[in-house]
């Protein structure tokens, strides 16, 4: 025990003297943080529009308010042709265009259906469904504005047999922030970057300066080594966790729901696992820049695809959801987005905890046993 705890130590006075470790380890995570938070946000606003208007009226002004208004739309430009239109979308300059024919306002009055062009430029396809829900609302609610005002004109109310109203409850995130949804699966991604690029590291840059194979002729055990080694990182590691929560509830004021305690037990577990990968990292790679190349493309890419960080594993090809039960970030993921978001507690995400540590403990003891071998 006392020779373990003498690798501890020199572990922690080894980043002591390496101001660059020291500004990885606790600087690195805020500023990623604080990127990432603020760059992954899927909602929309500000969406540039252009208005080739023929009808020219009242009705198509307070048509084309209902956009300005709803605080989704900016009239970017009024188009005076289609040739207009297509340079403005080929060019970026506008996501959607709003083409009102001329007798837009006289079959309103009329009650008559009447009907108006959308052009998207669909080259995003996320951005683009995103605007046409927005769209949809605001002509469905100045569609029911019309059908009320001719109601109060008329003097009699307008009873539509058979329709249903519903009443939307939006439970978790009521707002429908992307940025409460993404950053918890930040927080992971971060963690995940973090300690494996540390753990493989911090060997890798021993193996080349020598003082690693100094050290396996001492009477150190392997065991003894691999310990050292682990302890030091997993304490790095959780309080890389504190640092990331206190920026997600005191800079971007998202409320841990859930039990906090639970969120540190489960992100324990998950570091056994990228502590684990990078261990076995520091077996192949010879380098410390091989080791970066290595947990980058080899490890961090596939898991941050597969994971439903970035797209939801429910969209994928059957057989790829298969590899998606390996991948230890999406088991965090889940159980992140369900503490913080959910106030999901243990018995919730029973299966993910324990799926999330067996893939932890047989990561750690298979990459532990080939190091041991590599030393021996």
């Amino acid at each position: 025990m006392k020779i373990i705890q003498q690798i501890i130590i020199k572990e922690f006075l080894q980043l002591k003297r390496d101001k660059r470790l020291f500004g990885i380890v606790f600087l690195a995570p805020i500023i990623q943080l604080l990127f990432l938070g603020y760059a992954a946000n899927l909602d929309l606003d500000n969406i540039r529009i252009s208005v080739l208007d023929y009808n020219k009226s009242v009705t198509s002004r307070n048509f084309i308010e209902s956009f300005e208004s709803s605080g989704y739309f900016t009239v970017y430009s009024y188009s005076q042709n289609y040739n207009q239109i297509n340079d403005e979308i080929n060019h970026g300059k506008i996501l959607l265009a709003i083409i009102i024919p001329d007798d837009f306002e006289k079959k309103i009055e009329r009650k008559e259906t009447t009907s108006l062009q959308l052009i998207f430029d669909g080259s995003d396809g996320n951005k683009t469904s995103i605007a046409l829900g927005y769209v949809q609302r605001i002509i469905s609610k100045f569609s029911k504005e019309i059908i009320m005002n001719v109601s109060d004109k008329s003097g009699r109310k307008i009873s539509v047999v058979g329709s249903v109203q519903p009443e939307i409850r939006v439970w978790y995130n009521p707002e429908l922030k992307t940025r409460n949804f993404m950053i918890p699966s930040i927080a992971g991604l971060i963690l995940l970057v973090i300690t494996t690029i540390l753990m493989a590291m911090a060997i890798v840059k021993e193996r080349e300066i020598g003082t690693l194979e100094q050290i396996i002729v001492t009477p150190i055990k392997p065991y003894q080594l691999i310990i050292g080694k682990i302890i030091p990182f997993a304490i790095l590691g959780f309080i890389d966790i504190l640092l990331v929560n206190a920026v997600m509830v005191f800079w971007f004021g998202i409320v841990i729901e859930g039990n906090f305690i639970f969120l540190l037990f489960a992100s324990l577990l998950f570091v056994l696992s990228t502590l684990g990968l990078g261990l076995f990292i520091s077996t192949i790679s010879k380098t410390q820049q091989q080791a970066m190349m290595v947990a980058q493309f080899g490890l961090m890419l596939p898991m941050i695809y597969l994971s439903g960080f970035a797209f939801p594993i429910e969209s994928m090809p059957q057989w790829i959801q298969y590899i998606t039960y390996l991948i230890p970030l999406r088991y965090f993921i889940t159980i992140l987005r369900g503490i913080i978001l959910k106030g999901s507690g243990l018995m919730d995400l029973l299966p993910e905890t324990i799926i999330l540590f067996l893939i932890g403990v047989v990561i750690l003891l298979l990459s532990a046993l080939r190091f041991k071998k590599r030393l021996e």
